[in-house]
């Protein structure tokens, strides 16, 4: 598993071998059964948490049981509740995994400490913030303008990847669309094919 973490930092950053093991070192391990909950709404988001493997899912629920996905987090990246994380206050939301999968976990105390010793750790850490900052607020723009089959072209377009690892009802929820609606747009998109 560190492995497959040390060979992501070699390829996404220009940390030197010595700054990589340390990073790997404070690691924990963890493997995830599927549906097995990272974190609970109302639980504190202790944990940065890398995917090695595996498919994990961020969402919130209404009143009325209904599942809202804010990200789906497939292998090579990062999750976490941000707000809770940083201000240390209960989560809104939970994160669960979608398939078995692997996971490196550092306590926030351990990846403040190595975002402090290792400034080029610190520079990437901001540039995935940036990324992920830009992507969701066009996520949201889409999900507040687009039409149903706008948005399901868009998730086609953006992570076909995920197309065969999610059941439907998880990609209406991320959509915002009720699983009828997705039917009716990917039958369409069938017959224009």
């Amino acid at each position: 598993m560190i492995i497959a973490f040390e060979n992501y930092l070699r390829l996404q950053t220009d940390l030197n071998g010595a700054d990589i093991r340390r990073i790997g070192a404070l690691a924990v391990p963890r493997k995830l059964r599927r549906n097995e909950f990272l974190l609970r709404e109302g639980e504190v988001c202790r944990h940065k948490v890398f995917i090695v493997s595996g498919l994990l899912r961020t969402f919130g629920l209404t009143p009325d049981g209904s599942e809202h996905i804010l990200q789906f987090s497939p292998e090579n990246t990062w999750t976490l509740d941000a707000e809770s994380y940083d201000r240390q206050i209960p989560s809104h939301y939970s994160i669960s995994a979608v398939e078995p999968g692997e996971v490196l976990l550092w306590t926030k105390a351990d990846f403040d400490g190595l975002l402090e010793e290792i400034p080029q750790l610190k520079s990437f850490a901001g540039q995935l913030i940036s990324r992920n900052i830009y992507s969701g607020r066009q996520r949201l723009l889409t999900a507040l303008s687009a039409t149903p089959e706008k948005k399901y072209e868009d998730f086609i377009k953006n992570s076909p990847e995920l197309l065969s690892r999610l059941p439907l009802r998880m990609i209406a929820a991320y959509l915002g669309i009720s699983l009828k609606t997705l039917n009716r747009v990917r039958q369409a998109q069938l017959l224009r094919s």
